[in-house]
């Protein structure tokens, strides 16, 4: 059994999650509390689901947490799309961070299909 540092799609939620820390580091002090913790709080989901759904037992309980981790990953796109129309992201970071949005939905929704298609345990 694979460890899931070693999942394509942990690495690149993981990177993203780095990524979004970074350029969140940028938007204005008043949105703390605000659209900053909400984007972050959506970054960690990610590659946290992701961890949390491997260590559970059997392929359903991974695609459940694999689900919410794509969830979180759609929420996190909306928050920059908002931050974008708001004036707090810069056109370059938001291409950077769509870059590795979308590396990050590749991978894990690539993954969900291989776990759709594994009728069996773990």
């Amino acid at each position: 059994m694979q460890p899931y540092e070693q999942l394509a799609a942990w690495q690149k939620s993981h990177a993203l999650c780095l990524l979004v820390y970074r350029l969140t580091a940028k938007w204005p002090k008043e949105e703390k509390y605000g659209l900053t913790s909400q984007a972050r709080r959506a970054a960690f989901s990610v590659p946290a689901n992701i961890v949390e759904g491997k260590a559970r037992y059997g392929v359903p309980e991974f695609r459940r947490h694999l689900n919410i981790a794509l969830g979180s990953l759609a929420e996190l796109k909306y928050a920059f799309h908002a931050g974008r129309d708001l004036g707090m992201v810069t056109p370059e970071d938001h291409q950077v961070f769509l870059a590795a949005a979308e590396e990050a939905s590749r991978c894990g929704h690539g993954l969900l299909k291989s776990l759709l298609n594994d009728k069996g345990g773990r």
